[in-house]
């Protein structure tokens, strides 16, 4: 990280179909703008908020369908395979390989391909097997792989998921400036306009700083 540069961190989960399409914005910010974005796994726990599969109300079925329905609209608009999911994923793995990923050096490869593949279909992300082979097929050392997920792995995920609650996290994609949440690709363009500003004041702070 550079210093008088924004930094903004980037909540996601694999397993949401609104990350997935607002990943690609997300990732533009640091080129149009001076920011340095830091990707964090934020794992939904679905059952909460939508019930779980065998006791889920007609109500939240429309907002599921919906919200599918919805995301394959944006998906196709950037090119993007977002198929419906075979059931409800826990998503774990999947956000401790993020973790392992960053820490290895190939995060931006394993960030893209790992929902390329989630909604292609191609991928499941709560099998250990096929996470470690993912993570082989990226360059990654599959049995390091594993032994992170069993190991420090899984407490500094929980870690993450804690303090970005404390935090008022509560879905995905959640981007945070400066304490300030974004919640959703469609709130991309206001923080576009806040960090805007935001530069705008560091700029003329630093211009009366020089004066002075």
């Amino acid at each position: 990280m550079t210093a008088n540069r924004l930094q903004l961190t980037v909540y996601t989960d694999y397993k949401s179909p609104y990350a997935y399409v607002a990943k690609n914005a997300a990732k533009a910010l640091a080129v149009e703008y001076p920011v340095d974005l830091t990707w964090l796994p934020y794992t939904l726990r679905i059952a909460e908020y939508l019930d779980a599969v065998d006791s889920r109300s007609a109500h939240n079925w429309r907002k599921v369908k919906y919200a599918y329905m919805d995301a394959r609209r944006l998906a196709n608009r950037q090119g993007l395979v977002l198929k419906g999911p075979k059931r409800i994923y826990e998503g774990r793995l999947s956000s401790i390989g993020m973790l392992f990923a960053q820490k290895a050096g190939f995060f931006e490869a394993y960030n893209d391909l790992t929902f390329e593949r989630f909604w292609r279909h191609d991928l499941d992300i709560d099998s250990m097997d096929e996470m470690k082979a993912h993570v082989a097929l990226l360059g990654g050392s599959a049995a390091d792989y594993a032994a992170y997920a069993d190991g420090p792995g899984d407490a500094e995920h929980r870690a993450i998921v804690e303090a970005a609650e404390a935090a008022g996290v509560f879905g995905v994609p959640m981007i945070v400036l400066n304490g300030e949440l974004f919640w959703g690709g469609d709130r991309i363009d206001a923080l576009k306009r806040r960090i805007e500003d935001r530069l705008e004041a560091g700029g003329a702070a630093a211009r009366t700083a020089d004066r002075r």
